[in-house]
């Protein structure tokens, strides 16, 4: 990694693994100016899975698009917008355990969403159900 204020080397003083986002924290150092600065690596789920709907082609997963109807159901919330991202969070942390081979159904995606919403809110529940059967 390069350092944000000159562009030279950096090495990492300090490093985190954070389990609820499954992230990694570090702290880095410039060897050129000394300036010290934080980064937050994660994994890119958009290159690394892959969704399969029936027989159709596989295509990226989009965690946009889980976090989009996430949003949706939790519309009728004050809080809709931090809840999307608490249970985007949730459902992806949970979706590890559906993987075959880097590969995701498109209903173990509902389920893992549907099961995150019933715990909660019901009528969150109700709505992302009505949408995706």
């Amino acid at each position: 990694m390069v350092c944000t204020y000159c562009g030279g080397e950096t090495k990492v003083t300090n490093s985190r693994h954070q389990k609820k986002s499954n992230q990694v924290w570090r702290r880095r150092q410039c060897l050129a100016c000394g300036a010290t600065f934080s980064t937050s690596e994660a994994v890119d789920y958009e290159l690394a899975w892959l969704v399969s709907k029936g027989g159709k082609a596989l295509r990226p997963f989009s965690r946009d698009k889980l976090f989009l109807s996430l949003y949706d159901s939790c519309a009728h919330r004050k809080t809709a917008l931090s809840d999307a991202r608490g249970l985007t969070e949730t459902v992806i942390s949970k979706l590890t355990g559906y993987l075959s081979n880097g590969t995701l159904q498109a209903g173990d995606i509902a389920r893992a969403a549907q099961v995150a919403l019933n715990r909660f809110d019901k009528a969150a529940s109700v709505h992302y159900r009505a949408r995706h059967p």
